[in-house]
Formats: structure tokens, C-alpha cells, sequence
């Protein structure tokens, strides 16, 4: 009896481990590559960046973001250039590179950013193809140093890529960053890139 007890709680508890095992596996993939809603997506419309030699169709934020965008997104691209610059008012402002065949930019960016030691790095999103993260420059106080010194210097920045057409696409904020409520709104419009097809 004390046998049968002692066999069947072995089983219980492999089968709980079995189950709590197959939730965290099924839950870990749930984030990244998820598709977004539309909900997610209602102050948001889409544009098509295929007159301007990129065939992509990108969600931006429109008027009803409150962060001052106008209706009509602007694009600064020189011809046969590699970098389009993307601005919808004044306060949203995504470059666009063209890496061509290499698959690797963010791995690389995570390299750099990982080498600048002046800043303090923290990933708020890491995913193989896209990071959002927060930058903090770091401040050493000096006895006598002004007050200013201690203030914390944070900005927030994405990076992600996209391969469109067999090339890599690298969409990211300008290097100086913004604050946490424009650099959600880009994460957004990155994750909701899809390639256009045929006349589109």
C-alpha cells in the first residue's frame, strides 16, 4: 500500500512538471513574431513605401496618437542612397537602412551598444530580430561637481530588421532617441511592416 502511494505520487508530480514544462514552452514563443490587433493598431494607418523604392506597406501613427503627428507622413530619400528618413510631424522620426544581404544588424547593434562605456543598457524587449531597450549615460559625481551632474540622463530607442525581397531592411530611432511613448508608437509600426506584393 505505502508502494502504491509512494509510486502514484511520482507520477502526479512528473505529471504536473509535464504540464508547467509544455505551458512555459507554448507561452515563451507568444510574444515574439505575434501578430498585432487591430486594437493595437487603432490609431494607426497604413502606408505604402513603394513609391519610394522600398515594396512595404507600414503602419504609422496618425492624429488621434496625441504626440502632434500630422496626417501626411514626409520622406527624405536620395536617389540610389541606401537610408530613407521617415517623419510623421515633428515628433516621429524612424531612418530606414538598406543592409542588403546581411542578416546579422541587430546581433551587431547589440554589439556596439555593448562597447559604448559611458551608457548603461537595458533591453526592455530582446528578440532575435528587434530590441527596444532604454540608454542611461552614466555620471560619476566629483566632490565640488555642479547639482546638474546627479540628474539622470534616460532616452529610449529601437532598432529592428526586416528581410524584404531577400534584403535587410534596418529600421530604427535617430541616435539621440525619445521618450518611452514615441518609441512604443515605432516599435509598433516596425512589428507591423509586411512586404507588398504585385501592383500594391
Amino acid at each position: 500500500m505505502i508502494l502504491k502511494k509512494i509510486g502514484m505520487k511520482k507520477i502526479s508530480i512528473f505529471l504536473l512538471l509535464l504540464t508547467i514544462s509544455l505551458a512555459v514552452v507554448s507561452c515563451g514563443g507568444s510574444e515574439e513574431g505575434k501578430e498585432l490587433t487591430d486594437e493595437e493598431l487603432y490609431e494607426f494607418q497604413g502606408f505604402s513605401m513603394k513609391p519610394y523604392d522600398i515594396p512595404i506597406m507600414i503602419m504609422l501613427p496618425d492624429e488621434t496618437a496625441n504626440i502632434g503627428a500630422s496626417t501626411q507622413p514626409e520622406i527624405i530619400h536620395v536617389e540610389d542612397d541606401f537610408k530613407w528618413e521617415l517623419m510623421v510631424g515633428p515628433n516621429f522620426h524612424m531612418i530606414i537602412d538598406d543592409w542588403g544581404s546581411d542578416r546579422e544588424m541587430v546581433s551587431s547593434e547589440k554589439k556596439r551598444l555593448a562597447g559604448l562605456n559611458f551608457y548603461k543598457i537595458k533591453y526592455m524587449v530582446d528578440e532575435p530580430d528587434f530590441i527596444l531597450y532604454e540608454r542611461e549615460l552614466k555620471v560619476d559625481g566629483k566632490k565640488g561637481a555642479s547639482k546638474s551632474v546627479g540628474i539622470e540622463h534616460k532616452t529610449y530607442h529601437v532598432y529592428g530588421q526586416k528581410v524584404i525581397d531577400g534584403i535587410t531592411y534596418v529600421f530604427r530611432s535617430r541616435d539621440e532617441g525619445f521618450e518611452k511613448i514615441i518609441i512604443d508608437l515605432m516599435a509598433k509600426s516596425i512589428k507591423s511592416v509586411k512586404p507588398l506584393k504585385g501592383n500594391s
